[in-house]
């Protein structure tokens, strides 16, 4: 796939240039902060920009902002969002939209290489790709009055899953189930957290939300 990365950490920035390109893939560009990336942007149309969500000049949510302005100019090109802690209301605004062509990875997920490339390909198919870590957390941060409490443990996992990114049929196997099981699960959650009249893929959508804003 075509790249682009916003990243100012140099060593962190080159890795991913050379983990990239020793992966088959070609990097159009790598910059140190989010100005440059975006103007390079309106010459080039990379598959997926990777980006930190945190860099020059203030270091607060320049990377955000322009993940957000990706998303809205060019929506046919996939964002995989980097952070080093875990941001859960900047992961829900990456969201906000849809949940595709998304990806929100906290940096130490890079370190695992196949996990990295997998949210990756996930991210370019369409989809989305959710750090397990960060969906962990916020299962631990949910409080008692929140509806995601009258969840089951195993529709806790498939909502977990669903929230990585994972289709039904992966879900499947990620959690040895069967796919009627997950669709039974998935039907459910979505009539605990009052989804069942939505229909569609926006069902899916609005249950992550839900899930990242618990």
């Amino acid at each position: 796939m075509r790249l682009m990365i916003a990243e100012d950490s140099t060593l962190l920035r080159e890795g991913l240039v050379r983990l990239l390109f020793e992966e088959g893939h070609e990097v159009l560009g790598a910059f140190g902060d989010a100005d440059a990336l975006l103007a390079e942007m309106a010459l080039r149309r990379p598959d997926v920009v990777v980006l930190d969500i945190r860099m020059p000049p203030t270091h607060t949510d320049e990377g955000l902002r322009a993940a957000l302005e990706i998303r809205d100019r060019w929506p046919e090109t996939g964002v995989l969002v980097l952070s080093q802690h875990i941001e859960r209301n900047y992961a829900a605004q990456l969201l906000a939209s849809n949940a595709e062509r998304v990806g929100y990875l906290l940096k130490d997920r890079v370190a695992q290489v196949e996990e990295f490339l997998d949210a990756l390909e996930r991210v370019q198919a369409g989809g989305a790709a959710i750090d397990p870590e960060v969906v962990r957390q916020l299962v631990i941060r949910t409080t008692h009055g929140d509806p995601l409490t009258r969840l089951t443990p195993r529709e806790r996992s498939v909502l977990e899953a669903l929230a990585q990114g994972h289709t039904n049929t992966a879900i499947a196997q990620k959690l040895h189930i069967s796919l009627s099981s997950v669709e039974k699960n998935l039907n459910m959650i979505f009539e605990k957290l009052e989804l069942s009249h939505t229909t569609g893929y926006s069902r899916r959508i609005l249950a992550v939300l839900r899930y990242l804003e618990s």
